[in-house]
């Protein structure tokens, strides 16, 4: 039995009571679950860390709230937490890092590959029983530009250095310049994405990377790149995105992430044919790995060290 039992209230629309018996599998046994509103106002009052995942924020600021010393984002992103509809100032917030990266690049290289390699023709002309050799292209030599150098963006490069390709970035910070064969800052997007065969993003969603990608970037690309975005929905401006592809514009686009989720059913981009609409999966989280750094974590709060994966809320993530 752990002798300082912090009170934990784990929320989850759908996983509450997983990511809670996970937790209280290792010896921490004041753990709440909730899955709804009603749940959260319930269970809050004397909560001092909350480990959640589309939390309603809107009753943070209320006085239930006030024990709540630590939020631990269940995902890596935190846009909802850092918004202006809700001042969560008196609480560390923090996410997940170092868990997404593996995941999130094998998505990207399996549709590049896909792609690239005309699978959907081979597999054609086997259900048609007719012999069609064609000579498919290589990634090597091609140029892929990673927007957004963290833990995701380091793992795409690494794997692209595996396919020989030429690696290009873009930073805010700069700290991870010396991954890429080139490294260009937020002030140079249009030199930046000019020369890509692949444009990849993996930034997070703040004020400033809002719908980031626009007409003006999508225009500035290569006619026969393609786009691939693992970040945040919002980042493209989709009317945008819809517009210069409606043009012959950009050979593809690649998308796992929209600014409406789930996206709707009428929605044009599920009819457009250069375009890959997957449902928010590339980078998923799991229950053991969450509850792994979550533990973790804790273990560091206990113990007065500082968390890992603590979000600056000036930067945004």
């Amino acid at each position: 039995m752990r002798t300082y039992q912090p009170t934990i209230l784990v929320y989850s629309p759908n996983q509450a009571e997983a990511y809670a018996k996970c937790v209280r599998n290792h010896g921490f046994k004041k753990v709440k679950a909730a899955a709804t509103l009603e749940e959260a106002r319930k269970n809050l009052p004397g909560t001092e860390i909350i480990l959640g995942w589309k939390f309603p924020i809107e009753i943070l600021d209320e006085s239930i709230a006030a024990s709540v010393l630590w939020y631990q984002s269940i995902g890596a992103g935190v846009d909802d937490l850092i918004s202006d509809t809700s001042n969560l100032e008196h609480m560390t917030i923090t996410r997940i890092v170092d868990q997404f990266g593996t995941y999130i690049s094998e998505y990207v290289f399996t549709y590049l590959l896909f792609i690239l390699k005309d699978v959907s023709r081979m597999r054609q002309a086997q259900v048609e029983r007719r012999w069609d050799p064609f000579i498919p292209e290589l990634l090597a030599g091609k140029t892929i530009g990673v927007a957004g150098l963290g833990s995701i963006g380091a793992e795409i490069v690494r794997k692209a250095r595996a396919f020989d390709m030429n690696v290009h970035g873009l930073s805010f910070s700069g700290r991870q310049a010396q991954l890429v064969d080139r490294h260009f800052t937020s002030e140079e997007w249009i030199e930046f994405v000019k020369g890509l065969d692949y444009l990849v993003l993996t930034l997070p969603l703040t004020d400033a990377t809002k719908h980031l990608i626009n007409r003006d970037i999508l225009l500035a690309m290569n006619p026969r790149a393609y786009l691939i975005n693992v970040g945040r929905g919002a980042l493209i401006n989709e009317g945008d995105l819809v517009s210069v592809m409606s043009l012959g514009h950009l050979q593809g686009a690649i998308l796992d992430v929209f600014e409406t989720e789930p996206l709707p059913e009428d929605h044009v981009l599920y009819t457009m044919p250069n375009v890959y609409t997957t449902s928010h999966l590339s980078g998923p989280s799991t229950t053991r790995g969450v509850c792994q750094f979550f533990v973790d974590n804790l273990q560091r709060y206990i113990d007065n060290q500082p968390l890992l994966g603590v979000v600056n809320r000036e930067r945004g993530y």
